[in-house]
Protein backbone atom coordinates (compact mmCIF):
# COMPACT_ATOMS: atom_id res chain seq x y z
CA UNK A 1 0.00 0.00 0.00
CA UNK A 2 2.81 2.40 0.90
CA UNK A 3 4.56 1.59 -2.37
CA UNK A 4 1.35 2.35 -4.27
CA UNK A 5 1.00 5.76 -2.57
CA UNK A 6 4.63 6.56 -3.30
CA UNK A 7 4.23 5.66 -6.98
CA UNK A 8 1.03 7.72 -7.21
CA UNK A 9 2.98 10.73 -5.95
CA UNK A 10 5.77 9.99 -8.45
CA UNK A 11 3.16 9.77 -11.22
CA UNK A 12 1.64 13.12 -10.23
CA UNK A 13 5.11 14.68 -10.16
CA UNK A 14 5.96 13.36 -13.64
CA UNK A 15 2.54 14.40 -14.91
CA UNK A 16 2.94 17.99 -13.70
CA UNK A 17 6.38 18.25 -15.31
CA UNK A 18 4.88 16.99 -18.56
CA UNK A 19 2.05 19.51 -18.21
CA UNK A 20 4.49 22.41 -17.93
CA UNK A 21 6.16 21.30 -21.14
CA UNK A 22 2.94 20.41 -22.95
CA UNK A 23 1.05 23.58 -21.92
CA UNK A 24 3.36 25.87 -23.86
CA UNK A 25 3.49 23.42 -26.76
CA UNK A 26 -0.29 23.17 -27.05
CA UNK A 27 -0.70 26.96 -26.82
CA UNK A 28 1.81 27.51 -29.61
CA UNK A 29 0.33 24.77 -31.76
CA UNK A 30 -3.28 25.70 -31.06
CA UNK A 31 -2.97 29.47 -31.49
CA UNK A 32 -0.09 29.90 -33.91
CA UNK A 33 -0.59 26.65 -35.86
CA UNK A 34 3.15 26.14 -35.48
CA UNK A 35 4.73 22.69 -35.13
CA UNK A 36 7.72 23.53 -32.95
CA UNK A 37 10.06 20.57 -32.55
CA UNK A 38 12.55 22.89 -30.84
CA UNK A 39 10.28 23.24 -27.79
CA UNK A 40 12.32 20.54 -26.05
CA UNK A 41 15.45 22.61 -26.62
CA UNK A 42 13.91 25.37 -24.48
CA UNK A 43 13.44 22.74 -21.76
CA UNK A 44 17.17 22.01 -22.05
CA UNK A 45 18.12 25.70 -22.11
CA UNK A 46 16.16 26.27 -18.90
CA UNK A 47 18.11 23.51 -17.15
CA UNK A 48 21.47 24.91 -18.28
CA UNK A 49 20.50 28.48 -17.37
CA UNK A 50 19.52 27.26 -13.90
CA UNK A 51 22.83 25.41 -13.49
CA UNK A 52 24.75 28.56 -14.48
CA UNK A 53 22.79 30.96 -12.28
CA UNK A 54 22.93 28.59 -9.31
CA UNK A 55 26.74 28.51 -9.68
CA UNK A 56 26.89 32.30 -9.90
CA UNK A 57 24.57 33.08 -7.00
CA UNK A 58 25.14 30.06 -4.78
CA UNK A 59 21.37 29.85 -4.30
CA UNK A 60 19.13 27.28 -5.95
CA UNK A 61 15.98 29.39 -5.56
CA UNK A 62 17.59 32.59 -6.86
CA UNK A 63 19.22 30.71 -9.74
CA UNK A 64 15.88 29.20 -10.76
CA UNK A 65 14.15 32.60 -10.57
CA UNK A 66 16.82 34.18 -12.78
CA UNK A 67 16.65 31.34 -15.32
CA UNK A 68 12.94 31.90 -16.03
CA UNK A 69 13.14 35.47 -17.45
CA UNK A 70 16.29 34.48 -19.33
CA UNK A 71 14.42 31.64 -21.03
CA UNK A 72 11.47 33.97 -21.69
CA UNK A 73 13.81 36.35 -23.51
CA UNK A 74 15.34 33.49 -25.49
CA UNK A 75 11.82 32.47 -26.54
CA UNK A 76 10.97 36.00 -27.67
CA UNK A 77 14.20 36.34 -29.68
CA UNK A 78 13.69 32.90 -31.21
CA UNK A 79 10.13 33.74 -32.24
CA UNK A 80 11.05 37.11 -33.72
CA UNK A 81 14.20 36.00 -35.54
CA UNK A 82 13.39 32.51 -36.77
CA UNK A 83 9.85 31.28 -36.19
CA UNK A 84 7.88 34.34 -37.34
CA UNK A 85 8.97 33.53 -40.89
CA UNK A 86 7.31 30.10 -40.69
CA UNK A 87 3.70 31.07 -39.95
CA UNK A 88 2.73 31.16 -43.61
CA UNK A 89 4.57 27.94 -44.43
CA UNK A 90 3.11 24.45 -44.28
CA UNK A 91 3.75 22.03 -41.42
CA UNK A 92 6.45 20.12 -43.26
CA UNK A 93 8.54 23.29 -43.61
CA UNK A 94 7.98 24.03 -39.91
CA UNK A 95 9.08 20.53 -38.92
CA UNK A 96 12.26 20.76 -41.01
CA UNK A 97 13.11 24.26 -39.79
CA UNK A 98 12.52 23.54 -36.09
CA UNK A 99 14.43 20.25 -36.39
CA UNK A 100 17.33 22.37 -37.61
CA UNK A 101 16.88 24.53 -34.50
CA UNK A 102 17.27 21.41 -32.35
CA UNK A 103 20.68 20.80 -33.91
CA UNK A 104 21.54 24.48 -33.51
CA UNK A 105 20.69 24.55 -29.80
CA UNK A 106 22.51 21.27 -29.12
CA UNK A 107 25.68 22.64 -30.70
CA UNK A 108 25.22 26.00 -28.98
CA UNK A 109 25.02 24.28 -25.60
CA UNK A 110 28.07 22.19 -26.48
CA UNK A 111 29.97 25.37 -27.38
CA UNK A 112 28.91 27.41 -24.33
CA UNK A 113 28.73 24.80 -21.57
CA UNK A 114 30.84 21.98 -22.98
CA UNK A 115 29.91 18.40 -23.94
CA UNK A 116 29.51 17.15 -20.37
CA UNK A 117 26.32 17.36 -18.34
CA UNK A 118 25.74 19.79 -15.50
CA UNK A 119 24.34 18.83 -12.13
CA UNK A 120 22.38 21.22 -9.94
CA UNK A 121 23.01 20.59 -6.24
CA UNK A 122 20.05 21.01 -3.97
CA UNK A 123 20.31 22.95 -0.71
CA UNK A 124 20.23 20.87 2.44
CA UNK A 125 16.69 22.03 3.22
CA UNK A 126 15.41 20.43 -0.01
CA UNK A 127 17.66 17.37 -0.04
CA UNK A 128 16.04 15.30 2.69
CA UNK A 129 12.78 13.44 3.15
CA UNK A 130 9.58 14.18 5.00
CA UNK A 131 7.35 11.58 6.67
CA UNK A 132 3.94 11.47 5.00
CA UNK A 133 2.66 8.30 6.65
CA UNK A 134 4.15 5.82 9.11
CA UNK A 135 6.81 4.00 7.08
CA UNK A 136 6.57 6.37 4.11
CA UNK A 137 9.27 9.04 3.81
CA UNK A 138 9.05 11.02 0.60
CA UNK A 139 11.75 13.31 -0.86
CA UNK A 140 11.12 16.95 0.00
CA UNK A 141 12.19 18.17 -3.43
CA UNK A 142 9.72 15.91 -5.24
CA UNK A 143 6.96 17.33 -3.04
CA UNK A 144 8.14 20.84 -3.94
CA UNK A 145 7.92 19.89 -7.63
CA UNK A 146 4.33 18.74 -7.11
CA UNK A 147 3.40 21.91 -5.23
CA UNK A 148 5.08 24.24 -7.75
CA UNK A 149 3.60 22.35 -10.69
CA UNK A 150 0.12 22.50 -9.16
CA UNK A 151 0.49 26.21 -8.38
CA UNK A 152 1.66 27.00 -11.91
CA UNK A 153 -1.21 24.96 -13.39
CA UNK A 154 -3.67 27.03 -11.33
CA UNK A 155 -1.89 30.25 -12.35
CA UNK A 156 -2.10 29.29 -16.02
CA UNK A 157 -5.80 28.48 -15.63
CA UNK A 158 -6.35 31.92 -14.06
CA UNK A 159 -4.32 33.61 -16.80
CA UNK A 160 -6.20 31.92 -19.63
CA UNK A 161 -9.70 31.95 -18.10
CA UNK A 162 -9.83 35.18 -16.09
CA UNK A 163 -7.63 37.82 -17.71
CA UNK A 164 -7.86 39.99 -20.82
CA UNK A 165 -4.71 38.38 -22.21
CA UNK A 166 -6.29 34.99 -21.64
CA UNK A 167 -9.42 36.12 -23.46
CA UNK A 168 -7.28 37.02 -26.44
CA UNK A 169 -5.41 33.73 -26.22
CA UNK A 170 -8.68 31.79 -26.21
CA UNK A 171 -9.96 33.88 -29.11
CA UNK A 172 -6.74 33.29 -31.00
CA UNK A 173 -7.11 29.55 -30.53
CA UNK A 174 -10.70 29.72 -31.82
CA UNK A 175 -10.38 32.14 -34.73
CA UNK A 176 -7.08 33.88 -35.50
CA UNK A 177 -8.43 35.83 -38.44
CA UNK A 178 -11.32 37.30 -36.47
CA UNK A 179 -9.25 38.70 -33.59
CA UNK A 180 -6.87 40.19 -36.15
CA UNK A 181 -9.81 41.86 -37.85
CA UNK A 182 -10.95 43.25 -34.48
CA UNK A 183 -7.70 45.16 -34.09
CA UNK A 184 -5.68 42.82 -31.86
CA UNK A 185 -1.96 42.92 -32.69
CA UNK A 186 -1.66 39.27 -33.65
CA UNK A 187 2.12 39.44 -34.00
CA UNK A 188 2.51 40.75 -30.45
CA UNK A 189 0.11 38.08 -29.21
CA UNK A 190 2.14 35.38 -30.95
CA UNK A 191 5.35 36.69 -29.40
CA UNK A 192 3.86 36.77 -25.89
CA UNK A 193 2.37 33.29 -26.23
CA UNK A 194 5.65 31.87 -27.46
CA UNK A 195 7.60 33.58 -24.66
CA UNK A 196 5.17 32.21 -22.07
CA UNK A 197 5.47 28.74 -23.58
CA UNK A 198 9.27 29.00 -23.50
CA UNK A 199 9.17 30.00 -19.83
CA UNK A 200 6.96 27.02 -18.96
CA UNK A 201 9.26 24.65 -20.86
CA UNK A 202 12.26 26.14 -19.07
CA UNK A 203 10.54 25.77 -15.69
CA UNK A 204 10.02 22.07 -16.39
CA UNK A 205 13.71 21.74 -17.26
CA UNK A 206 14.75 23.68 -14.15
CA UNK A 207 12.73 21.40 -11.86
CA UNK A 208 13.79 18.20 -13.63
CA UNK A 209 17.52 18.96 -13.71
CA UNK A 210 18.26 18.28 -9.99
CA UNK A 211 16.49 14.91 -10.30
CA UNK A 212 18.34 13.93 -13.47
CA UNK A 213 21.07 16.15 -14.97
CA UNK A 214 21.27 18.96 -17.48
CA UNK A 215 22.66 17.37 -20.62
CA UNK A 216 22.72 17.91 -24.36
CA UNK A 217 19.65 16.49 -26.09
CA UNK A 218 17.67 16.09 -22.87
CA UNK A 219 14.62 17.70 -24.47
CA UNK A 220 14.18 15.34 -27.40
CA UNK A 221 12.84 12.27 -25.61
CA UNK A 222 10.48 14.17 -23.32
CA UNK A 223 9.24 16.24 -26.27
CA UNK A 224 7.85 13.08 -27.86
CA UNK A 225 5.88 12.37 -24.68
CA UNK A 226 4.70 16.01 -24.60
CA UNK A 227 3.30 15.61 -28.12
CA UNK A 228 1.49 12.48 -26.94
CA UNK A 229 0.00 14.53 -24.10
CA UNK A 230 -1.38 17.28 -26.35
CA UNK A 231 -2.77 14.75 -28.82
CA UNK A 232 -4.58 12.91 -26.01
CA UNK A 233 -5.81 16.11 -24.36
CA UNK A 234 -6.75 17.96 -27.52
CA UNK A 235 -4.59 20.44 -29.41
CA UNK A 236 -4.95 23.96 -28.00
CA UNK A 237 -6.67 22.82 -24.79
CA UNK A 238 -5.00 23.67 -21.46
CA UNK A 239 -7.50 21.54 -19.54
CA UNK A 240 -6.86 18.66 -21.92
CA UNK A 241 -3.09 19.01 -21.50
CA UNK A 242 -3.45 18.94 -17.70
CA UNK A 243 -5.67 15.84 -17.60
CA UNK A 244 -3.67 14.02 -20.26
CA UNK A 245 -0.34 14.83 -18.57
CA UNK A 246 -1.54 13.36 -15.28
CA UNK A 247 -2.85 10.27 -17.09
CA UNK A 248 0.40 9.76 -18.98
CA UNK A 249 2.53 10.38 -15.89
CA UNK A 250 0.50 7.94 -13.83
CA UNK A 251 0.43 5.21 -16.47
CA UNK A 252 4.15 5.48 -17.18
CA UNK A 253 5.11 5.47 -13.49
CA UNK A 254 2.78 2.65 -12.51
CA UNK A 255 3.89 0.57 -15.48
CA UNK A 256 7.56 0.92 -14.62
CA UNK A 257 6.93 0.20 -10.94
CA UNK A 258 4.59 -2.79 -11.12
CA UNK A 259 4.96 -4.42 -14.54
CA UNK A 260 8.27 -6.17 -13.66
CA UNK A 261 6.64 -7.91 -10.71
CA UNK A 262 3.63 -8.96 -12.79
CA UNK A 263 5.81 -10.28 -15.61
CA UNK A 264 7.97 -12.30 -13.21
CA UNK A 265 4.94 -14.47 -12.61
CA UNK A 266 5.07 -15.71 -16.21
CA UNK A 267 8.75 -15.39 -17.19
CA UNK A 268 12.25 -15.23 -15.75
CA UNK A 269 13.31 -12.23 -13.69
CA UNK A 270 15.98 -10.96 -16.18
CA UNK A 271 13.51 -11.17 -19.07
CA UNK A 272 10.82 -9.42 -17.03
CA UNK A 273 13.20 -6.63 -16.01
CA UNK A 274 14.16 -6.12 -19.65
CA UNK A 275 10.64 -6.27 -21.09
CA UNK A 276 8.80 -4.23 -18.47
CA UNK A 277 10.27 -0.76 -19.27
CA UNK A 278 9.49 -1.23 -22.97
CA UNK A 279 5.92 -2.28 -22.23
CA UNK A 280 5.50 0.62 -19.80
CA UNK A 281 6.58 3.04 -22.53
CA UNK A 282 4.19 1.40 -24.99
CA UNK A 283 1.21 1.88 -22.67
CA UNK A 284 1.05 5.65 -23.22
CA UNK A 285 1.06 5.17 -27.00
CA UNK A 286 -1.68 2.57 -26.69
CA UNK A 287 -3.66 5.12 -24.66
CA UNK A 288 -3.10 7.69 -27.41
CA UNK A 289 -4.29 5.23 -30.07
CA UNK A 290 -7.40 4.42 -28.03
CA UNK A 291 -8.25 8.11 -27.50
CA UNK A 292 -7.73 8.87 -31.19
CA UNK A 293 -10.01 5.97 -32.11
CA UNK A 294 -12.79 7.08 -29.74
CA UNK A 295 -12.28 10.88 -29.84
CA UNK A 296 -10.11 11.91 -32.83
CA UNK A 297 -9.88 15.52 -31.61
CA UNK A 298 -8.73 14.52 -28.12
CA UNK A 299 -10.40 14.40 -24.72
CA UNK A 300 -11.03 18.16 -24.46
CA UNK A 301 -10.65 19.71 -27.93
CA UNK A 302 -10.36 23.49 -28.09
CA UNK A 303 -13.35 25.26 -29.56
CA UNK A 304 -12.89 26.51 -33.09
CA UNK A 305 -14.69 29.38 -34.74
Amino acid sequence: MLLLIEQILNGVQLGLLLFLLAAGLTLVFGIMDLVNLAHGSLYMIGAYFAATFVDWTGSFVLGALLALPAAFLVGIVLERVALSTLYSRDHLDQVLATFGLILFFNELVRLVWGPGGRTIPLPAALNGTVPLLPGLDYPIYRLIVILVGGAVAFLLYWLVAKTRLGMRIRAGASNREMIGALGVDIRLLYTLVFGIGAAFAALAGIMAAPITTAQIGMGESILIVAFVVIVIGGIGSIRGAFVAALLVGMIDTMGRAFLPELLRAIMSAPAANTLAPALASMLIYLLMALVLFLRPEGLFPARRG
